[in-house]
């Protein structure tokens, strides 16, 4: 299963051009030059993906969830036989290094298929019975048509987050992958076809937010959307949806802390601080930017993390060495360098990154910034409290708990929290204050499909995952009998 130079839409079982016919520039950032082109749809695309989406959904709906496994197993499968091309695919699109693509991002993918086609075996209801006169019971029923808007950073990863639940729970799906990474869910439009999914059960439209993604948003007939990405975005969402009454999940930004005590395993800590800090460039809305030390362990864990971090290889996303890529697009990566100034304004020092990294060759013009670490900055300013979303992380000492805390939940922000200490008192008595949607332990990236995800605050709405993803593409409905 190859990319091809030109992506198409998947609407009612077929790949097919936009209606405009106009294409958009498909950038490799890793050479920052146009490699293939991606339909520039709009709200045309979009009404014929609703109406084959409605037309295909009270039979899908009412097809029983053991075919419904059977197709998305299949899915799963053919994710899993072509993991190769789509792990190239997926480098060659995002900038991240393949080694990544190939351990994180597809086997995510299909497990996400196979999760849910299990998981909907198992989906159950409940029941009250009112003691020798009634019972209830509750029906969770598909919602009809929804709609699902992806991110660029786990592109086929957080793609399939979304619609396998949508799918397994009987609703039939419009979707909309990034414009910056639309090659593996392209691609996946071809394993639909292959796996034999009905045609208008899943439609994928690709193209710009302000135009094929606002048309998804505002369409009457898409009931649910299920929207990953900024905060901002988020916001205009949920403008436009919450007076049409459509049920919302919003998985926005992070500015995660990284708290970490005197107490901790120190070198367990530093391999997963590492991770925190730069896995997929910082591009994971997970990964900690903010990082609080206990002071006795401050300047040790400085100088370590400076160390380490002037270590990791950054290049080729192709090559067996690398350990950071490019980042996606040149103007997230002038977004994230402007960042980097806006915290030497601030009174930041650099102690190591902080510059673009030119390459020579093919990659002469690809989007590389160096991993950086910043100290000496307080809570309040703009690099601490907004959201960079690239190779970059400020550290800070802290004296006491109460302190920690404070700095760690003094943001806008709530996804997820990183705690390190070996005092089992301490660990639980701050899981219980830190205001995040996630809270890690000793560990960071723990994830265990069955539990529910997401955040807090300026962090989103609802959560993904496990049961939570199927009670949000179902309704649920009271019957209620007399005996």
């Amino acid at each position: 299963m190859r990319p091809d130079k030109y992506i198409k839409n998947y609407i009612d079982g077929a790949l097919v051009p936009p209606a405009s016919g106009q294409y958009l520039d498909n950038v490799n950032p890793a050479t920052g030059k146009v490699y293939s082109w991606l339909p520039d749809s709009d709200a045309e695309d979009v009404e014929r993906a609703v109406a084959a989406a409605k037309k295909a959904f009270p039979e899908w709906s009412r097809c029983g969830v053991e075919r419904r496994f059977r197709i998305l197993s299949r899915i799963a499968d053919i994710i899993e036989q072509n993991l190769d091309d789509f792990a190239r695919a997926e480098s060659i699109d995002n900038g991240k290094p393949l080694a990544m693509s190939r351990s994180v991002d597809i086997p995510r993918a299909q497990a996400n298929f196979r999760f849910f086609a299990t998981s909907i075996l198992h989906f159950a209801s409940e029941a009250h019975p009112v003691e020798g006169r009634a019972i209830n019971y509750t029906l969770r029923q598909p919602i009809g048509v929804v709609g699902c808007i992806s991110p660029w950073n786990l592109p086929l990863y957080l793609f399939t987050w979304k619609i396998a639940p949508a799918l397994a729970a009987g609703n039939c799906v419009v979707a909309k992958p990034s414009e910056l990474t639309p090659m593996t869910a392209y691609m996946l439009a071809k394993a639909c076809i292959e796996a034999g999914l009905p045609k208008g059960v899943l439609n994928i439209v690709h193209g710009l937010g302000p135009k094929a993604g606002q048309a998804i948003v505002e369409h009457p007939e898409i009931k649910a959307i299920s929207f990953t990405g900024g905060t901002k975005t988020g916001q205009a969402i949920a403008r436009t949806a919450a007076p049409m009454f459509k049920k919302l999940s919003l998985e926005l930004g992070g500015k995660n802390p990284n708290i970490i005590f005197a107490d901790c395993d120190f070198d367990q800590m530093m391999v997963d601080t590492l991770r925190s800090s730069f896995s997929n460039n910082g591009q994971i809305c997970l990964c900690g930017s903010r990082i609080y030390v206990e002071r006795p362990l401050y300047e040790r864990f400085r100088d370590e993390l400076v160390k380490r971090a002037q270590f990791l290889k950054v290049g080729d996303p192709f090559s067996q060495v690398t350990d950071l890529g490019a980042l996606v697009s040149e103007a997230h990566m002038e977004k994230v360098l402007s960042y980097i100034s806006l915290a030497e304004m601030e009174g930041g020092k650099i102690l190591c990154g902080g510059k673009r990294l030119e390459l020579e060759g093919e990659l002469a013009g690809g989007y590389f910034v160096r991993p950086t670490v910043i100290e000496g900055l307080p809570l309040e300013c703009r690099t601490n409290q907004e959201e960079i979303f690239g190779p970059v992380v400020t550290i800070q000492p802290f004296d006491t708990e109460e302190e920690a805390l404070q700095l760690a939940n003094g943001t806008g922000y709530g996804l997820a929290a990183t705690l390190w200490t070996q005092d089992i008192s301490r660990a639980h008595r701050m899981a219980e204050q830190l205001e995040f949607g996630i809270v890690w332990i000793n560990c960071w990236m723990e994830r265990d499909l069955r539990t529910p995800f997401g955040g807090m605050k300026s962090s989103g709405v609802g959560r993904e995952g496990g049961w939570e993803a199927l009670r949000f593409f179902t309704e649920p409905k009271n019957v209620c009998v007399k005996y």
